[in-house]
């Protein structure tokens, strides 16, 4: 299920591997967005600073976060595993990764699920051939909810502290950033991993759940647009489509489309595993646009999922619209300018393959299968 959400991968090295897994947590997001889109218009319609403020409405806002959100992810990650059954006793497991901690759990449901479902499996191997006619609903039954059960039981005192004191280093970590105004360094490490198709589990696994908390209190957060500003991907795009190969152009105005309109970010990772040294563009690019959003006191109400230009206009506060669009303009013109400089401006392309396709898919492959859409 994952493989429908990221380009084939191809390969066996540790960057053919980390795509893999950035493709199965993939798989658990993407077929629950409308589920995140539906949380970030909720949000940002009718909290205290949102465009319709009402206070009953606002009711829904922590429940699906905290709960219903981690519930889908958990239930898909399981049915990946093992179906049906799967997908039950991951989403049983995860409620004890719920209730045990107060923030979020993306991450812990991104494990939860899929490990619980496993178990599960070898279970029902075990007692296929060991089950005698006529007990088969009683024996799946029973052992499903023993195993859904226990893992509850290990999520609460296992997994969710665990995760719990992950997201708190991040948070820790984060607030480091922010305090000696730092927070543009972050994009050193996030684009890179967006690139190994990572972005979902960054997005709603650490920046959500950290972005959620700092928007409880101020009313937005700017830990949503560290990940989801499809400026740099956009530069990189239009850079491509000037100066990058030539038998590669004619690709790129229908990925600037399904990227900046669409929100499938993962258009355009390909492009950059071809040259390798071309993430150096999206990394002063996500740089450049996280100073700007900083300088511009910018901020987004909720995760804009998938990230698109529509998807941050529909979560940006009130009187927010100056900095959102400045930081993504920024981005843009940032990543574009490195990378025509890396490409050098189309002197001397040649129509050999690009570097480093042995293992990167081609790009024109999203552009007709859909991608994995950002969350």
């Amino acid at each position: 299920m994952a493989d429908s959400y990221t380009p084939p991968v191809t390969g066996t090295g540790v960057k053919a591997t980390i795509q893999r897994i950035g493709g199965h947590l993939a798989g658990m997001i993407m077929p629950n967005i409308g589920a995140f889109i539906a949380w970030g218009l909720i949000t940002a319609l009718f909290i205290p600073t949102g465009w319709l403020p009402n206070e009953t409405l606002a009711k829904m806002v922590g429940p699906i976060i905290s709960t219903l959100l981690p519930i889908l992810i958990a239930y898909t990650g399981g049915r990946m595993v093992h179906g049906q059954r799967g997908a039950v006793v991951g989403a049983v497991a995860v409620m004890g990764v719920v209730v045990g901690t107060e923030s979020p759990m993306f991450l812990g449901a991104m494990i939860i699920g899929p490990l619980t479902a496993l178990i599960l499996k070898y279970v029902d191997k075990f007692t296929e051939q060991r089950t005698k006619a006529g007990f088969e609903m009683l024996v799946d039954n029973f052992s499903a909810g023993i195993v859904g059960g226990a893992m509850a039981v290990v999520g609460m005192f296992g997994i969710g502290p665990i995760v719990q004191t992950v997201t708190t280093a991040a948070g820790n970590a984060v607030s480091w950033l922010i305090g000696h105004n730092l927070l543009p360094v972050a994009s050193v490490l996030i684009e890179p991993a967006k690139v190994l198709f990572l972005n979902n589990a960054i997005n709603h696994g650490v920046l959500g759940p950290l972005g959620v908390a700092q928007a409880a209190e101020t009313g937005k957060s700017i830990l949503f647009m560290l990940e989801s500003n499809p400026g740099p991907g956009l530069g990189l795009l239009l850079a491509y489509l000037l100066f990058g190969p030539r038998e590669l152009r004619p690709s790129t105005p229908a990925a600037m489309i399904i990227h900046f309109f669409g929100g499938i970010h993962e258009i355009y990772f390909p492009y950059v595993l071809m040259k390798p040294r071309l993430i150096l563009a999206v990394i002063a690019g996500g740089a450049a646009g996280v100073f700007t959003f900083m300088v511009t006191g910018a901020g987004l109400v909720a995760t804009p999922s998938p990230g698109s230009i529509f998807a941050y206009i529909a979560v940006t506060p009130k009187g927010g619209w100056l900095g959102s669009s400045l930081g993504i303009l920024v981005a843009t013109a940032v990543s574009f300018a490195v990378a025509a400089i890396l490409l050098g401006f189309g002197r001397g392309e040649k129509k050999d393959e690009p570097e480093g396709s042995q293992e990167a898919v081609t790009p024109t492959e999203p552009a007709t299968e859909p991608a994995n859409r950002e969350a």
